[in-house]
């Protein structure tokens, strides 16, 4: 997932990334995984297409949703007695890649956007995926250290066991390494790879992990942008989206429609309502009407965005490495890099091996400030540690909460100056995702230790907006943002090497747009004319940090 704080971002939110050759009905790793090649038995699940605007079917209620302190949950782990493992995943199918519909559930022939007409998308809702790998029987086994790495390996018959494989060969040399695997790098991976570029993605984690920016099971899609330079990319990321749902017959998408909330003539809220195009802005009485659950303040307006909705976060990192590796990408988790050596041909060492190319790409998240300092490039990016906290409902089903109710996002609001962020019941059946849009500066590698300085904050919000939420969160998480000074992102070569290609600083809001700024972070690499304008996402916008490069 991308970085951190700032009132008008998308909520990128945490809270929880095949080759030829393999067998029928197996995926397979081109890299080594622990020593070796690696066969996993994926076992896919059927797609379904209802009818019409039903309703998703309803979830069983979480072991211990009677209330009672909140729930503590870090790297993936509940401590929900008896659901160590999260919720189990949806029944496994048993579709090939050639029998995936080429628009599943017709997610996004619906949507309130040019590329479809109105009504939302009924999607089966997700259940928390246990962040674990799979068996051939479809279940899935792991254990993880206090790293947050994963330590098992892979048999051949699919399962996963505490011996590390046997060492092989290894290719050494490719067209382009791209360095971290989360949201952007994947997807610029990908673009490369289907632009038949040798691509070698490295990722210091084994996948999946819930150490970086990119893991959860949620993050809010919108049109809606105060800056004219995003909204303009919005449709192609739409558009791009929808083009991986079909290429690995997945879901990713769920229409929600999005409240933005704030005074009225808020400038952010203003802007936001002239790029999407919109002219109705919604009092507190409309509002009550269409969203029951919430209660606007006096002195508050909202505006609607329809096109807006839920993309499923962790399906859609797989979704797009598993295309990658469809293109002949290699993914070698589990390496984490020790140096970079700039020069006509780039070499990164890492734990595991040596690689070269002719062009280097950086998308490493809170974890890039420390590389390009060994390319002599100081960037000002602050790593934050974000809590994500879920909330109870007080009475499950209530009516204009849970499952059905709209994304929100404050804007202006003097309680809450960088914003706060919610998304309806999703991944915890009865509990809404509400979240402070900041956190704590952290060292990403003692993220652990940063301080939840934000719940009062966010219970007091609770108690004032939404009052048939607890105002205690029953789940807390975390997450990485890493900002930039004025939260726009870092997409420019460096300005000493130009074969190296730096993306950083999401603040935030990437996860929406990475589809486009992989395809941008491929074109810069390649040393084609980008198609949007740079200008907002350059360096040099930065004082100073061109002397450390020099």
């Amino acid at each position: 997932m991308a970085g951190g704080g700032g009132q008008h971002r998308g909520q990128l939110r945490c809270g929880r990334g095949g080759g030829g050759g393999a067998p029928s009905g197996a995926r397979r790793y081109r890299g080594r995984r622990r020593g070796g090649p690696v066969m996993l038995r994926a076992r896919r699940t059927p797609i379904q297409a209802p009818g019409g605007l039903s309703p998703p079917p309803s979830q069983p209620p979480l072991a211990g949703q009677g209330g009672g302190p909140a729930v503590m949950l870090e790297g993936g782990r509940s401590l929900i007695p008896g659901m160590e493992g999260g919720l189990p995943p949806p029944t496994p199918g048993r579709n090939s890649p050639s029998e995936a519909p080429s628009n599943p559930a017709g997610t996004w022939a619906r949507l309130h956007h040019p590329l479809g007409s109105a009504g939302l998308c009924p999607v089966p809702p997700l259940g928390r995926l246990p962040a674990a790998t799979e068996t051939a029987a479809g279940t899935r086994t792991d254990t993880e250290t206090a790293e947050g790495r994963r330590t098992d390996t892979e048999t051949a018959e699919g399962r996963r066991t505490d011996m590390t494989a046997p060492s092989q060969p290894q290719k050494s040399a490719y067209d382009v390494i791209v360095i971290g695997a989360g949201i952007q790098g994947s997807f610029t991976a990908s673009h490369l790879a289907q632009r038949h570029q040798d691509t070698l993605l490295l990722e210091q984690f084994l996948v999946p992990h819930s150490r970086g920016s990119s893991h959860g099971q949620s993050r809010i899609i919108r049109s809606a942008y105060p800056q004219e330079f995003y909204s303009r990319m919005m449709p192609e990321c739409f558009r791009l989206w929808q083009q991986l749902e079909a290429e690995t017959g997945t879901t990713l998408y769920r229409q929600t429609g999005l409240v933005l909330l704030g005074p009225p003539g808020e400038p952010e809220l203003e802007a936001c309502r002239r790029n999407l195009g919109v002219e109705e802005v919604l009092d507190a009485a409309a509002l009550s009407r269409r969203f029951p659950g919430f209660q606007m303040q006096a002195g508050q307006v909202a505006v609607l965005d329809s096109t807006a909705g839920v993309l499923f976060a962790d399906r859609a990192l797989r979704a797009v490495q598993e295309v990658f590796r469809r293109h002949g990408g290699t993914l070698r988790d589990g390496e984490k890099v020790l140096s970079i050596q700039p020069g006509a041909t780039v070499t990164v060492t890492t734990t595991a091996g040596v690689y070269k190319a002719p062009r280097l790409i950086i998308t490493a998240g809170a974890w890039t400030g420390a590389f390009v300092e060994q390319l002599g490039l100081r960037l000002p990016l602050q790593p934050l540690r974000i809590n994500v906290c879920y909330w109870r409902e007080k009475q499950p089903g209530s009516a204009g909460l849970g499952s059905v109710s709209p994304c929100f996002l404050t804007l202006g609001l003097s309680q809450a100056p960088h914003g706060i962020y919610g998304l309806p019941s999703i991944e915890y059946p009865g509990m809404m995702k509400v979240c402070h849009h900041h956190g704590s500066p952290t060292d990403p590698d003692k993220r652990d230790q940063a301080p939840r300085s934000d719940l009062a904050l966010l219970s007091s919000f609770i108690s004032s907006h939404l009052p048939g939420l607890e105002s205690q969160p029953a789940v807390m998480e975390a997450c990485l943002y890493t900002n930039t000074p004025d939260e726009d992102f870092i997409l420019d070569r460096h300005p000493k090497f130009s074969n190296i290609v730096i993306g950083a600083g999401f603040s935030g809001h990437g996860f929406k747009l990475a589809p486009v700024v992989g395809k941008l972070l491929c074109e810069l690499s390649l040393g084609e004319e980008p198609s949007y304008n740079m200008a907002h996402f350059a360096i040099t916008r930065f004082p100073g940090v061109l002397g450390a490069a020099q």
